[in-house]
This record gives C-alpha cells, structure tokens and sequence, in this order.
C-alpha cells in the first residue's frame, strides 16, 4: 500500500477507516453489553473479580459482530477493499476481538491494582484496544499488517497521537447519552 500518495489528511481518513473495526468494537460492546459476565462473577486469588462486570460476552459477542460490519461496510462503501489484504474478514475479525480482548486484558489488569470498573487508568485505558488489535494482526495477519503501518509517519501518528482523542470524544458522547457511567 502506498499511503504517502496520498495528501496527509487523505492518509489519516485511510488509517481511521483501516482501524474502524477496532475502534467501534468497544463502542458497540458498549451498546449489546451487560449479560453474562464473562468471568461468572468469580474471584481471582487476590480477592478480586477476574474481570468484572463491565466485561460480557454479549458485549464481547455483540462488539466483535458489530466491528465485522461497521469495517466490511465502510470498506464496501468508502475505500478499495485491497486495503484490508486477500482475507477481509478474518482481518475485521482481529481488529475487532482484538480490540475488545485489549480491553479484557486491561481490565484484568486493572482488577489486579484494586481498581474498580470504571477507575481511571489514562495511558492503559487509550490504547489497550489499539495494541492487542495491532498484536493480533502481527501474528495472523504480518504482511498486511506491515503493508500499511510502516508505509511513512502517517499511519502510526494517526494511531498514537489521534486515537487518545477519538477515544476521549467516544466516551464523553458515550456519558452524555448515558451509555457510559464515566466520561472516560
């Protein structure tokens, strides 16, 4: 892929609609949430939930399905489909579980600090999503992967310096709505 053909604001809109999957993953967990915990309500050996109300597998179930389509519809409609590599559905598949699994993992995580649902984590709780997404896609999906995010300074500016905002903006919508019980 050759992402510095493009003009920077072209290339950023690439990167956005490349990595949708994984951002609306958690948008719509959000949105098919709040049954069947994940974790049964059990304790881990520390005392705590393992994970948490907050994580459920109709989120996981729902969320997963949900960036499936919001990808594959945004890239039928708005951009070349060889963006996504010869197995478009498998890579909206990491992108999205990806993205909700980061978000477990970083749950797990925080549940081992004491922290509750909803207690902020800045750093962890910004990219969790982003990383595991990318993690899986380097080991499933490497080539095209590499195709795009290596391809000059845009993709990886786009993912570090915007995805904070995006993920802020999200989640102040997501509170004044009340779909969130945090603005963050």
């Amino acid at each position: 892929m050759d992402l510095e053909s493009y003009s920077t604001l072209e290339c950023i809109i690439v990167v956005l609609l490349i990595m949708a999957p994984a951002y609306l993953a958690n948008t719509i967990a959000v949105l098919t949430g709040g049954r069947y915990p994940i974790d049964q309500g059990k304790l881990y050996s520390d005392g705590n939930r393992i994970l948490g109300d907050g994580k459920t597998w109709s989120g996981l179930i729902g969320g997963t399905i949900g960036g499936i389509t919001v990808g594959y519809g945004l890239a039928s409609l708005l951009v070349d489909m060889s963006l996504w590599g010869g197995n478009i559905f498998f890579v909206f598949f990491l992108l999205s579980f990806g993205s909700l699994f980061g978000d477990m993992t970083a749950s797990f995580y925080k549940r081992r600090q004491n922290l509750q649902r909803g207690d902020k984590f800045p750093l962890l709780d910004m990219y969790d999503f982003v990383f595991m997404s990318l993690l899986l896609c380097f080991i499933f999906q490497r080539d095209w992967l590499l195709s795009w995010i290596l391809d000059g300074w845009c993709p990886l500016f786009t993912i570090l310096v915007l995805t904070p905002f995006l993920h802020r903006g999200v989640n102040i919508i997501g509170y004044k709505i009340g779909v969130k019980n945090e603005p963050w």
